[in-house]
């Protein structure tokens, strides 16, 4: 086996065994050159195809990291990003920006609303940005919920069972106040995921939630003839 994919099998088994963490110093070139009896040229090949998989992160001047990965949800599913996070091994953590416990609701949720804003933090970074419409015609019960300690997404889980549900995914680039929220700069890569959820052809909520590009995709598995 050549030096170069030896160097990258070994990394990326380190990685995917979880013996490196996401966001562990790598050794540097030097140190890798070094233990591997090999040149530095082929060590920074090794580890810019791993940084081309994604399972690596090189930083210009610091070093190089093993990257975050992305949080992976089904399409077809409603997720609580609380357990998706933390299923990854990192810490997860809701900030509460605001509530208004009076609101009306918009066309894709009519009627009294309780609206609440917030921060999806996984380990302490911004991760998602939420903006959530609760109808409380169907769910009366959310007026009196604590939504500073826990977040919405997953109160709903664990009390209003829902039947249907609709996504709407699109790629955007976020205004500069949502930058600020998910501590981006303003011409990054996001995805926005709008979803309504009914109970029985009733709305339950409607939710944008805003996601950084770097942190979260998409999968969605589907069975032929189903």
């Amino acid at each position: 086996m050549n030096p170069s994919r030896r160097i990258r099998e070994e990394i990326a088994g380190a990685i995917r065994s979880g013996e490196w963490r996401p966001g562990d110093r790598v050794p540097t070139e030097q140190e890798l050159a070094a233990r591997y009896g090999c040149a530095r040229a082929t060590v920074s090949k090794a580890l810019g195809e791993l940084a081309a998989s994604g399972l690596v992160e090189r930083r210009r001047k610091a070093g190089t990291f093993v990257a975050q990965p992305p949080v992976h949800s089904a399409v077809m599913t409603v997720p609580d990003l609380a357990e998706l996070i933390a299923a990854r091994g990192e810490a997860y953590r809701w900030q509460l920006l605001s509530v208004d416990r009076e609101a009306e609701g918009e066309e894709l949720c009519p009627g009294p609303a309780l609206r609440i804003e917030g921060v999806h933090m996984a380990a302490g970074e911004a991760f998602a940005l939420e903006r959530r419409f609760i109808a409380l015609g169907e769910v009366p019960e959310a007026i009196g919920a604590d939504f500073a300690s826990e977040a919405p997404g997953t109160w709903l889980l664990g009390h209003i069972p829902w039947t249907e549900a609709r996504h709407v995914i699109r790629a955007v680039t976020p205004t500069r106040k949502e930058a600020a929220a998910l501590m981006i700069g303003t011409g990054a890569a996001c995805l926005e995921l709008d979803r309504t959820t009914w109970r029985a052809g009733r709305v339950v909520t409607h939710v944008r939630q805003l996601f950084r590009g770097d942190r979260f995709d998409l999968v969605a598995d589907f069975n032929a003839g189903a």
